[in-house]
């Protein structure tokens, strides 16, 4: 199953024309890690369509903000390094956030992203970044259960914008159907 532009505007109205550039590389990604199907593309859709301002967004608005601030030192997002919570701050569709989480994107995705982090604000590498986090957190197997909220627990850490995320994901059910 291939999302269109016209389903993926109607799901994200606000993403305009950064629309026509994902719609290729949301495709490919979510082809390449089964993400197939109209439940789990709605999952998916209405999880990235959150995290990313409706692909508006593709590196996490730097404040600091007291949240961002508390990445510094942290070591279980790797970030042991002085200034690693600024370098690694969330980026791509589904904002992967840390050094740590970065270093395993890269391996996965083949990328120097320790070194070039930016290179998840490219397109391709948003979208592929985040079907590899959906994939690597078993979250095709919670969208055919229905879990979406524990979808966003795994996403988020929390239930942070989950009346957005439900919407998001009701529309692009019916889209999808």
């Amino acid at each position: 199953m291939l999302i269109t532009e016209q389903q993926l505007l109607h799901i994200l109205p606000n993403a305009g024309r950064n629309v026509g550039i994902f719609v290729p590389a949301l495709n490919t990604a979510m082809n390449h890690y089964g993400i197939v199907g109209a439940v789990r593309v709605a999952a998916f859709i209405a999880q990235v369509g959150h995290e990313s301002g409706q692909l508006r967004y593709v590196r996490e608005i730097w404040g600091p903000t007291k949240q961002q601030a508390g990445y510094e030192g942290r070591a279980d997002l790797g970030n042991t390094t002085k200034g690693d919570g600024s370098k690694y701050r969330g980026r791509g569709l589904i904002q992967i956030t840390g050094r740590a989480n970065y270093a395993a994107c890269s391996e996965a995705l083949g990328l120097d992203l320790i070194s070039n982090p930016q290179l998840l604000e490219v397109p391709r590498h948003a979208a592929m970044s985040a079907a590899w986090f959906w994939s690597t957190r078993a979250l095709n197997t919670l969208a055919d259960q229905g879990e979406f909220v524990k979808i966003t627990r795994r996403i988020n850490g929390g239930e942070n914008g989950l009346a957005d995320r439900q919407a998001l994901y009701e529309k692009a059910l019916k889209v999808l159907a």
